[in-house]
């Protein structure tokens, strides 16, 4: 399970960065009669953007379902593994950096969709042909938000190892070695 959380992690920040460098910085602006219109080149910034988030969508319930998986086909009470303070901190630390992963990569996907939809603008073309630009995503979010989803996929990572910590200690109290 490691491994795939780690491999998804890796995937939705590839995929994140890769849709940040390929965001076009602007549209071209056609103008016509009482109107214009935004033209945006092809870009997959949409795809890569969606993509991202379900990679790290996948990631973060591969690591949370991980946790509470059965161990050696035992059982391990929760109470049992949140005695560790340190899981519970870095159980939180994953959580919390993969909604913000996500939230940092939806934002800028979703901004250029409804960018790419909403590209017309019926306007005087006289007075606002020089105050209106094609606008696009802000720069640099899905970028962080691609740091975010890695960061959260080491979290998730470091989270599944203390967790083997806590089940083989709960085990050893429980059970006691054979003599």
């Amino acid at each position: 399970m490691s491994i795939i959380v780690i491999i998804f992690g890796i995937l939705s920040f590839i995929l994140g960065i890769i849709g940040e460098v390929k965001k076009p910085s602007k549209g071209v602006l056609v103008q016509g009669k009482n109107a214009m219109i935004c033209n945006y080149p092809n870009d997959p910034t949409v795809v890569f953007g969606y993509s991202s988030i379900g990679f790290l969508v996948a990631s973060s319930l591969m690591g949370f379902i991980s946790i509470f998986y059965s161990y050696n086909r035992t059982t391990v009470p929760p109470s049992a593994l949140f005695k560790n303070t340190t899981l519970s901190v870095f159980l939180i630390l994953a959580m919390t950096c993969s909604i913000l992963g996500g939230v940092m990569t939806l934002w800028p996907t979703v901004t250029e969709q409804q960018h790419w939809r909403h590209n017309f603008y019926s306007a005087n073309i006289t007075t606002t042909s020089t105050k209106l630009n094609c606008p696009t995503a802000k720069t640099g979010l899905m970028g962080g938000g691609a740091f975010l989803c890695l960061i959260s996929s080491l979290f998730w990572l470091s989270s599944l190892m203390l967790v083997k910590n806590a089940r083989e200690d709960y085990l050893e109290e429980v059970v006691p070695p054979n003599v």
